[in-house]
């Protein structure tokens, strides 16, 4: 924090982040549940004003690319025609993540976001704030989350906050979880704390809350789970003809913090998907590597992270360690689960000895 020199510089929608492609906008989905139609439909806006791709990204929100500075107005009317931009005094702040596996935690992030967008002084929150919905299982409680409120069943469920818990009912969760935001708000103590773990031990966030630690499930790895399918999209980048392909298969898709989308009742659908580059297997070579954006887009690197990780994945196979690519110390897109960096590489060699794979 104390590196920090002052509010977040997250992108949304009305504040783009100007990279070297482009200007970028950051387009929030609370809970990550979203029809096809919709993706679909911001697919084509990607690539009529810029790149034709989608990145997803580590807070289960998607990025445009490529896009011209200043950004057309037209541009942003059309994705506030499809429902994706609900508050413009909000839309930076509706970083909300939710159980991919659990369509009944829906209504609770429908509740949330609204209450949320409801409340004129959260608006206040940073872009990197985060929220999130789990089930039992502890489901993306494995993300770096602010607050978040754990269903049990039985109409109750768990509030956490940093390393505390807090029992309440299903009805009281939303409110509390607004409540303990607005304790973040009250004593953070400037602009340079962007999130609760900045806080110290004993913040007046905590009051009143239990230490706890959280259970948290593993992230999803690619492959059908029942009759579901997590499919993972190679680097997080989401092409036009994969969007296609989704939109003429399925209804709804639900967009993961891992760079991966759930295709509910879609396990039927791996050979298509397979065949369009997308990873339908646990032990797709995709499923072992990420990589930040770096050159030629980021102009902090002249490293090409995207190809050399690229490239690696050539010969990895199987189980092994996540290997994730950048091309600076800021680790831009970092897993927040186990992982080896590989910082600045020159070659793809780097890469493979990071993964455990002789050259």
């Amino acid at each position: 924090m104390t590196e920090r020199d002052g509010a977040d510089r997250c992108p949304g929608v009305l504040r783009p982040f100007i990279a070297d492609d482009g200007a970028i906008i950051r387009v929030r989905v609370p809970g990550g549940r979203m029809s096809v139609a919709t993706l679909a439909a911001l697919s084509a806006v990607a690539a009529e004003f810029g790149a034709p791709l989608l990145q997803l990204t580590s807070r289960g929100n998607i990025q445009l690319r490529a896009l011209p500075d200043p950004l057309p107005s037209t541009l942003v009317d059309k994705i506030a025609a499809l429902g994706l931009l609900p508050s413009p005094t909000h839309e930076r702040v509706r970083n909300i993540l939710a159980a991919p596996l659990a369509p009944h935690l829906a209504p609770l992030v429908a509740e949330l976001d609204a209450a949320l967008v409801a409340a004129p002084d959260l608006s206040a929150l940073p872009g990197r704030f985060l929220w999130a919905i789990s089930d039992a299982t502890g489901a993306v409680l494995t993300q770096p989350w602010d607050v978040a409120y754990q269903d049990l069943g039985d109409d109750h469920g768990r509030v956490l906050v940093g390393g505390y818990a807090l029992d309440v009912s299903r009805a009281d969760a939303v409110p509390t979880l607004l409540e303990r935001a607005r304790l973040f708000l009250a004593h953070r103590g400037g602009e340079r704390a962007w999130n609760v773990r900045d806080l110290p031990a004993d913040s007046p966030v905590f009051a009143g809350m239990t230490p706890y630690a959280v259970s948290a499930a593993p992230p999803l790895r690619p492959g059908p789970v029942g009759a579901d399918l997590v499919v993972g999209v190679p680097l997080g980048m989401l092409r036009t003809a994969q969007v296609a392909a989704l939109a003429s298969a399925s209804d709804e898709v639900v967009v993961t913090p891992w760079r991966s989308v759930v295709v509910p009742g879609g396990a039927y659908l791996a050979p298509m998907l397979r065949g369009l580059g997308l990873a339908v297997d646990p032990d797709s070579p995709w499923a072992r590597v990420s990589a930040c954006v770096g050159a030629p887009f980021c102009r902090r690197t002249t490293t090409r992270t995207l190809d050399l990780a690229t490239a690696a994945t050539k010969s990895l196979a199987g189980p092994g360690p996540l290997v994730h690519v950048v091309g600076c110390d800021r680790r831009c897109g970092e897993p927040s689960t186990e992982h080896v960096s590989v910082v600045e590489p020159s070659s793809v060699d780097q890469v493979l000895a990071a993964a455990g794979v002789s050259a």
